[in-house]
């Protein structure tokens, strides 16, 4: 890793425990989130040149508090903020600072911002959009994709989420155990939406972006400590296990897709594999649990297979359809569609999928399922015209030439297609 990428990725990493040293210590959002981006700037123009510091979340913690404190006492007209020789070098007092900031009861500031991100006094869209800009750190760009809504849309969502907070004082603090439930379905909603973000790389050219996912199971695997008896939270923390253990196999040397059959096994991740299998059960030992208990039953039927041949495809279809009476949508109905391609062959798949043409009108992999769909049925025409518009909708290097190659398989001309499976 170069050195610029290696400080980009420790601002990625850091942001959470900054931001919740700062707003335990401000109590207002907006002032935590321009203190920490003015700190990532002095980081970026000073540890290229000078060397990371000892302890570089400390040093943003000492830098960003001080930017913020400066911006309220140049608002009363007091003195200036140190110069940033000053401040490069603070030696002890980086821990001694984050020790005083950090004395929190509830044991992570990361899941700590999650609970005040889901508070019910805002939506809950406003909940899940909010934590994952705000916690994670992703863009309005990269939410609006998770989200399936236009940028503007998402930048209004964000804006009115934000003014609720600073009208409605929200205290920084874990739910009580009434409120806790329905709390802790949303943190999972963030989680879940921040692990495909990485898992998905939609805002770039790398197909899997590893510090999200990591972060994401950091998470999970943090609420699951502090609320081991809710089941979900046990499946959710297997999900992201079981599908994170196949990252070095999703993509070859060439950095281009591959898709889940065609993957070689022996890099899958085992030690995750059998962590993620050994919540699995725990998780669906009270009947078929919820969503992401389903999902990732799911995601275990194809760990636990030998090969693609050997993968017990009837029962993922039968899991994909429980799934979809619990929380029915579309791209469910799409997933379910591959299993039943592999169960009933392509033409009941594609009777499947008909209807959801329109809500996934803008949806990159429905256009790579049906493609692939329409080729395994005969329809080459077909299959043509929606890898083409898929290609359309790819938005990543890796995915466009995905589906240049489901095109150059049928002899059509390269420019402009792409096809992919959701699951890979």
């Amino acid at each position: 890793m170069s050195e610029a990428a290696w400080v980009a990725a420790t601002l990625v990493d850091a942001r959470p425990q900054v931001i919740g040293a700062l707003l335990r210590y401000f109590r207002e959002l907006d002032t935590a989130e321009d203190a920490f981006q003015e700190a990532s700037l002095r980081a970026l123009a000073r540890w290229p040149r000078t060397g990371p510091p000892r302890d570089p979340v400390a040093w943003l913690v000492l830098v960003a508090r001080n930017t913020a404190i400066d911006g309220k006492r140049r608002a009363r007209r007091n003195e200036a903020l140190p110069e940033d020789d000053e401040l490069s070098e603070p030696g002890d007092a980086e821990a001694r600072e984050v020790e005083r900031l950090d004395t929190a009861d509830f044991r992570d500031d990361s899941l700590r911002l999650l609970f005040m991100c889901s508070h019910p006094k805002l939506g809950a869209a406003q909940q899940i959009a909010l934590s994952l800009r705000v916690v994670s750190g992703l863009s309005v760009p990269e939410i609006a994709r998770a989200f399936l809504v236009s940028e503007a849309a998402m930048e209004q969502r964000l804006t009115r989420a934000k003014r609720t907070i600073a009208e409605t004082p929200i205290p920084f603090e874990a739910p009580g155990p009434g409120e806790r439930r329905e709390r802790i379905e949303l943190v999972a909603a963030s989680l879940y939406l921040l692990f495909n973000e990485g898992y998905a790389a939609s805002g770039g050219e790398q197909r899997v972006r590893a510090p999200l996912c990591e972060e994401a199971i950091r998470l999970s695997r943090l609420l699951l400590s502090l609320f081991p008896q809710e089941a979900d939270v046990c499946g959710l923390a297997a999900l992201f296990l079981l599908q994170h253990a196949r990252a070095r196999a999703r993509v070859d040397q060439n950095g281009e897709i591959v898709l889940l059959d065609d993957q070689d096994r022996a890099l899958w991740d085992r030690e995750l594999i059998d962590e993620g299998l050994a919540l699995v059960e725990k998780a669906m030992l009270r009947g078929e649990g919820g969503r992401y208990a389903l999902q990732a039953a799911i995601a275990a039927e194809h760990a636990r297979a030998a090969s693609a041949e050997r993968t017990d495809w009837p029962r993922i279809e039968r899991l994909y359809e429980a799934l979809e009476r619990l929380a029915p949508s579309p791209v469910v109905t799409l997933n379910r569609a591959v299993a039943t391609a592999k169960t009933r062959g392509p033409a009941a798949a594609l009777a499947l999928i008909a209807p959801l043409e329109q809500p996934l009108a803008k949806y990159f992999p429905f256009f790579g399922v049906r493609g692939a769909l329409l080729r395994d049925a005969g329809d080459a025409e077909g299959a043509r015209a929606a890898f083409t518009r898929a290609l359309a909708l790819a938005s990543s290097v890796p995915e466009a030439s995905h589906i240049r190659a489901q095109l150059d398989r049928l002899g059509a001309p390269t420019a402009g297609v792409s096809s992919a499976r959701p699951r890979t």
